[in-house]
């Protein structure tokens, strides 16, 4: 399992960013004090994304955050609801998926199932 991933973005894209990650299931938790003025975090389960700031943040333009969402047809209802497109994708390991980007740029891939 993984317990974190890190992704850039501009600090003004925080608030869009966190109810992004909260379409997903994730919760805003609070960064260590080290790390609190220049992050905003959110966990689900034992995952946290770490939202890190960054002047000239890079967005792969490849390279995703995989997210297994089982309620994956709200899941996809709720990011139509809030504007964003999520783009179905051929079925891979007997999983319905699809991508997003969310609104600093990053791709990201919903999935039905995990893998196996």
């Amino acid at each position: 399992m993984i317990q974190h991933v890190s992704v850039e973005l501009r600090e003004a894209d925080a608030e869009a960013e966190v109810a992004f990650w909260a379409l997903l299931g994730f919760a805003e938790v609070r960064p260590p004090d080290a790390l609190a003025r220049r992050s905003r975090w959110v966990q689900r389960d034992a995952t946290q994304v770490h939202l890190m700031w960054a002047d000239d943040p890079v967005v792969p333009p490849a390279a995703h955050v995989a997210v297994v969402c089982p309620a994956y047809d709200a899941t996809l209802e709720r990011l139509r609801g809030a504007g964003l497109d999520p783009e179905p994708r051929t079925e891979h390991w007997g999983s319905p998926r699809a991508f997003v980007r969310s609104p600093a740029g990053h791709r990201v891939e919903v999935m039905a199932r995990p893998p196996g």
